[in-house]
């Protein structure tokens, strides 16, 4: 079924996709422990190879916007010049394939390790929009006004610089899966009494500001948000998520009608789990964003087949991410076209950590098998 609209071209932004198949954004831990810095010779290689179909859309893992906005060993950064560098031959090499790579931009909040910040920088605190802290952490701080305004800045700097420096087509913000903006976003991890709190109004206005911070350092088109409506990773999870996000998303229509996508996480996914069908609510479904957003680009994640993935573009039009599959399976999009068998992944290598090829490069192409 090769003239399933997941194989037909679509316009991102300023982009024009050959097909709707995505690389979704994934931590694979080959950056430097403390420097943050991408390990070019494979990291380059990794995002080449799955960019090797031309036209094809890749979403970095999360970069962190800065020092501040929470690390993670091994994880990448966005805010030095070597980090840039680094992501610069990385896009340099996606965009010698013919295709096109977005930078996820990543704070973390009250989901960061404090230990890890006071390894970073002893004056690093744990912070989130409350002191409402995660089940197995430390309580956050919460932000001052002033804090929460110097993040609107680092966003905006960070967007330029990957975009203006780095080389990449575009950015997304992370406000998915219990993550900084999602904080904000969420009465269950938000119960701020100021203008960044309490009303459906107040809780998206740190996002809201986010996004016109990005938009403004690089343009609607190269700015795109994630977000995870029915998450309950990271002890997320409104008892009804509906009216906050319409909202959310009515209002990025309203004041960036040509923002490039919205990616949202299926229901069915939460953090690393997939719920089997008969787990999720009849009233879990993301369709009323798609109802919002539409007909405006959406990429859509959450352990799709190929079967799934093209009954989903051919009836709603989405844009599909592929995660764990794209990993082992290099081409992709190719072996789904020809209906042609994945290579399994393995899961134990989806975090190895150092410059190494095992998990992360070795995957054969179809043509190579």
């Amino acid at each position: 079924m090769t003239d399933s609209k997941l194989f037909q071209p679509i316009k991102v932004g300023n982009l024009t996709l050959n097909h709707r198949i995505v690389l979704a954004p994934l931590t694979r831990n080959k950056a430097s422990e403390k420097g943050h810095v991408p390990y070019v010779s494979v990291v380059k290689e990794y995002y080449s190879q799955r960019g090797s179909d031309p036209g094809t859309l890749l979403i970095t893992e999360g970069a962190f916007i800065a020092q501040k906005a929470g690390v993670l060993k091994y994880a990448p950064g966005l805010w030095t010049q070597e980090q840039l560098d680094a992501w610069k031959e990385v896009t340099d090499a996606v965009h010698a394939k013919g295709s096109f790579i977005f930078c996820q931009l990543w704070a973390l909040g009250r989901a960061a390790d404090s230990s890890a910040l006071k390894e970073e920088d002893p004056s690093l605190d744990l912070v989130g929009p409350s002191p409402i802290k995660i089940h197995s952490s430390e309580t956050p701080r919460g932000l001052t006004t002033k804090e929460i305004h110097e993040y609107h800045e680092i966003y905006a700097r960070a967007a330029s610089d990957a975009v203006h420096k780095a080389g990449f087509d575009g950015v997304e913000i992370h406000g998915a899966n219990g993550y900084l903006v999602d904080q904000f976003l969420q009465d269950v991890s938000n119960q701020r009494t100021d203008e960044y709190g309490g009303s459906i109004e107040n809780r998206a206005r740190f996002g809201l500001e986010v996004v016109d911070a990005v938009v403004r350092a690089v343009g609607a088109q190269r700015t795109a948000v994630r977000m995870s409506p029915w998450s309950t990773f990271m002890d997320m999870g409104m008892k009804d998520p509906i009216p906050t996000f319409s909202y959310y998303v009515s209002q990025i229509k309203e004041r960036h009608s040509d923002l490039a996508y919205i990616h949202l996480v299926e229901p069915r996914v939460t953090g690393i789990t997939t719920r089997s069908p008969d787990e999720i609510d009849a009233r879990e479904s993301n369709d009323f964003i798609r109802d919002i957003w539409a007909p405006r680009p959406l990429i859509s994640a959450g352990a799709y087949t190929r079967e799934s993935a093209m009954e989903t573009a051919d009836t709603k039009g989405d844009i599909i991410a592929f995660g764990r599959y794209f990993i082992s399976n290099p081409d992709i999009t190719v072996k789904l076209k020809k209906n042609l068998p994945l290579t399994p992944y393995n899961r134990s290598t989806f975090y190895l950590t150092g410059e190494v090829a095992t998990g992360y490069i070795d995957y054969p192409f179809y043509s190579a098998e």
